[in-house]
């Protein structure tokens, strides 16, 4: 009992350091994970699905409104108890007279909308009962309409379905394309996240080797300078070098707070365990096509569908203006089968056949130039939007062309900053070096190599920022992934619908 007691405790403290041991150890994070993170439960991201789910949804209930619609209703039962006044028949007097009765009916229809032309037709069958209550006795009467078919059909009338046959369809496809859009833009801000605490933990690493180089070379000239070998105005700039030192160390110390907190609120990660980032320097260089980025841009991007929307729009506008207030016509035609009688069978057989036409129209006479009015207005505010969005396609165009040129340029520019960090590190440590055998007195020119190595290396880490958000800008504007080669999709199962 002893043994296992022991073996318990050993156990848990086991666990117990475990644990606690794992709280300090770095997570290590690539650009990559970060964005998958991102990807799977930052705001962004969720708030994107919930968009295109309700577009989705939306575009859904378009698709079933031109289905056929299968409808039911019923009154069962109405029961009127009341005094009524009627016309005498015999004398054509007005009288009032008490009456009682019990009535139901029920209605079963189905209908389908006819999109090219707006109307809709239907299929119904009826039945009608009437139980009329008296002191000596109770009668029924039966009504039954065992089939109709019907035409509803408006004329010369503004056609909202088919409209909405050019533009839901239109809506629908951009909103895909803005989910991939907001897709693109969640790896955006998440580089920018990415870098901003990669390059407040470079800070802090140049703080505190500053502070350390500073603290060595304090030393150092403090000896040299009871010896002296230098003058005080040197040994006072290291001493003020060495406190400036001091003072970044805190000021980066809190800056790596923020952007910690920035990161890690955006990712949505909980957790207290330390972040190391990893720097993403291994990178595939690749030209980019201008032109193939604007034609790519002119196919895929939402931007570009929503002109088209725009413009299908503003000529329905116009198309609405034109027709609505002025000389409408409705046809409506009903044929079928009916028959009354005293009880339920009797209702339905040999039943007579039944027809019903009807044309309404309405003809404005003069309405004061209202109707004219608006049409001249939707005719104007067609222009704006054609003018408009033919000023945007040209700026669009040149967005996608000047974005192209920064990512090509970026290849050099990489190239460029890793270099000078290369040498700037290099100059540091031997000018440092010379510094500390003796060989050169002045120390500027050590500060200055200090100074041209922080600025160098914080060079390269934006040169790195600036790559990596060119190129997720680059698929953001085409939906197209120039590294594969191939085009940016996506799966309804990724959205859970």
């Amino acid at each position: 009992m002893k043994k296992l007691l022991i073996l318990c405790s050993i156990i848990i403290i086991s666990g117990i350091w475990h644990s606690a041991y794992a709280q300090f150890i770095p997570r290590q994070l690539t650009l990559q994970d970060a964005i998958e993170i991102a990807m799977d439960q930052s705001p962004d991201a969720l708030n994107s699905k919930q968009n295109f789910r309700a577009s989705f949804w939306e575009y859904k209930s378009f698709k079933a409104s031109y289905l056929p619609a299968l409808g039911f209703d019923a009154t069962i039962p109405e029961f009127q108890r009341s005094i009524t006044q009627q016309t005498d028949i015999n004398t054509g007097q007005k009288v009032f007279v008490p009456q009682q009765y019990l009535s139901s009916d029920a209605n079963l229809s189905i209908s389908q909308r006819i999109g090219f032309s707006g109307g809709q037709v239907f299929l119904r069958s009826g039945l009608e009962a009437v139980y009329n209550i008296t002191d000596s006795n109770i009668t029924s009467s039966f009504l039954s309409t065992p089939v109709n078919v019907g035409l509803i059909q408006p004329i010369f009338q503004y056609n909202p379905y088919k409209w909405n046959r050019k533009i839901e369809p239109v809506k629908y496809t951009q909103a895909k394309q803005k989910y991939l859009e907001d897709v693109e833009q969640i790896s955006i801000t998440t580089t920018n996240h990415f870098f901003s605490l990669l390059n407040a933990q470079i800070e802090m690493k140049i703080a505190h080797t500053n502070l350390s180089n500073y603290d060595t070379l304090y030393t150092i000239a403090l000896g040299r300078y009871q010896l002296g070998k230098i003058a005080e105005n040197d040994l006072l700039l290291l001493e003020l070098n060495f406190l400036k030192a001091q003072s970044s160390v805190e000021n980066a110390e809190l800056a790596l707070d923020n952007a910690l907190f920035q990161f890690k609120s955006y990712l949505r990660i909980k957790d207290s365990i330390p972040i190391n980032m990893i720097p993403p320097s291994n990178i595939i260089f690749f030209t980019v096509d201008p032109d193939e980025a604007v034609e790519l841009s002119e196919a895929n991007s939402s931007t570009f569908l929503n002109f088209q929307k725009r413009l299908l729009e503003a000529s329905r506008d116009v198309n609405m203006a034109k027709l609505q207030g002025r000389f409408d016509a409705e046809l409506s035609a009903v044929v079928g089968l009916t028959k009354n009688a005293n009880t339920l069978g009797g209702a339905y057989q040999n039943p007579h056949d039944q027809q019903q036409v009807a044309l309404g129209i309405s003809i404005p006479i003069y309405d004061w130039g209202v109707a004219r009015g608006k049409i001249k207005m939707a005719e104007s505010q067609e222009e704006i939007v054609k003018t408009n969005v033919e000023q945007e396609i040209l700026d669009a165009q040149r967005n996608v062309y000047l974005k192209v040129i920064q990512f090509n340029m970026q290849k050099s520019q990489v190239t460029i900053a890793a270099k000078s960090d290369t040498v700037a590190r290099k100059n540091y440590a031997v000018t440092k070096g010379r510094y500390l055998i003796g060989k050169m007195n002045s120390i500027l020119d050590l500060n200055n190599a200090q100074i041209e190595t922080d600025r160098a290396e914080k060079g390269y880490y934006t040169a790195l920022r600036t790559f990596w958000r060119s190129y997720f800008e680059l698929r953001k504007l085409t939906l197209f992934d120039f590294r594969t080669n191939r085009p940016i999709q996506f799966s309804f199962d990724d959205i859970k619908l």
